[in-house]
């Protein structure tokens, strides 16, 4: 039986259709990515942490959206093109979506009613910085940036959430990750 959210229409980065139910069983990050950000270096570890733990039934999904000061300008083709040839992704990657505010995909309306606070490192306030920054952001639940991570456990509930500024090798997420694996 799939829960609400693996039924979640999805489209793949290559036009294909999917849901997150295409990965019952696995333990899926979830993650919301641009290619023009302060965070883009993310992709490596994202791609390291699935190349670790995919022969476990670990997946990372990446998202593209827009969002925040327009950070993701590309089409599917060119965002797809961008993360081969920059990164060497290889985990599955979306057709672009929009992460918050009205027009939020149902994916990430679940996501964030699921788990609606981010774990940040400790000591560490991202809002705060992007706020010393000038950039205003919307109250929580909503996604705060790009590369915020959902962590779904096997049978699709979301069990974890963490701030954008929380790499995929820090030991918050790899001990999260590890958990969920057993």
């Amino acid at each position: 039986m799939t829960t609400a959210i693996q039924d979640v229409p999805l489209k793949t980065i290559d036009g294909q259709a999917a849901s997150l139910g295409d990965y019952s069983g696995k333990v899926l990050l979830v993650v919301n990515v641009a290619s023009k950000c302060g965070l883009t270096p993310q992709y490596e570890g994202l791609e390291k942490l699935y190349e670790r733990y995919r022969d476990r039934g670990f997946e990372v999904l990446g998202f593209p959206a827009n969002d925040f000061r327009e950070q993701e300008p590309g089409s599917d083709a060119e965002i797809q093109s961008f993360c081969t040839t920059n990164f060497g992704v290889k985990f599955p990657m979306f057709s672009k979506i929009t992460v918050t505010g009205a027009d939020k995909h149902p994916l990430y309306d679940a996501l964030t009613r699921a788990a609606p606070k981010a774990q940040a490192k400790p000591g560490e306030d991202f809002r705060a910085r992007l706020k010393g920054f000038g950039i205003d952001t919307a109250p929580e639940p909503e996604v705060l940036w790009n590369f915020e991570k959902f962590l779904v456990n096997r049978e699709g509930k979301v069990v974890g959430r963490f701030a954008p500024d929380v790499a995929p090798d820090d030991a918050l997420v790899v001990q999260a990750v590890e958990s969920e694996l057993g």
